[in-house]
């Protein structure tokens, strides 16, 4: 199969993938776009896994202060290396966690993060919700769970849909899994701090 140097481009710009990798993907998608595209959003989760427990020692403490000066945000973004840290694309990385954080409001980086009494409250709420549905107790059970999770949706930052993204359903965590891809390092949230005036 002939595959141009302008189709690899083309793929590289879009992903952000190197050149062999793109290559690579359009010769196994033969030659179909979105397939490869889809190629490397796999191999790319699949890099970023390994990388997932690698140490992240360094990083940078990133700023953003919101044009009407009523909003602003520090994000701790941590990688692996100094020299990853001073990169533009890290750097691209932190503003668009930041211009996340502004926009949507997240109490914590995960899930994981959300202390016990609070869960235990939503779900003491939700419970009570369906209390007089008349549901039996293993589809209200599944209510629940369900109403938790978008809670966690719209309170941890990771599981947050990026607001900005071209596609639709892109997650920060997702965005953060092709940052690894890309760049070859583990990248995490530490924490973060959102101040807004008359908060």
């Amino acid at each position: 199969m002939n595959i141009s140097a302008a189709d690899v481009k083309k793929l590289r710009d879009a992903t952000g993938a190197g050149m062999m990798d793109c290559k690579k993907a359009l010769i196994e998608a033969e030659g179909d776009f979105d397939k490869a595209v889809d190629i490397l959003r796999i191999k790319g989760a699949a890099k970023a896994a390994k990388k997932a427990g690698r140490g992240t020692g360094e990083g940078i403490v990133y700023s953003y202060i919101h044009h009407n000066e009523r909003v602003g945000v520090l994000l701790e973004l941590n990688c692996e290396t100094d020299f990853v840290a001073r990169t533009e694309d890290f750097h691209e990385l932190a503003k668009q966690i930041s211009l996340q954080i502004a926009a949507m409001k997240p109490r914590w980086v995960k899930r994981e993060d959300v202390p016990e009494e609070v869960i235990a409250k939503e779900k003491e709420i939700y419970t009570e919700e369906m209390k007089d549905s008349g549901k039996p107790e293993h589809i209200v059970e599944k209510i629940v769970e369900n109403k938790l999770n978008k809670f966690f949706e719209d309170n941890c930052l990771l599981e947050q849909e990026f607001v900005f993204a071209d596609e639709k359903g892109t997650k920060i965590k997702d965005l953060i899994t092709s940052a690894i891809a890309k760049i070859g390092e583990n990248i995490q949230v530490s924490r973060f701090a959102r101040f807004e005036i008359g908060e």
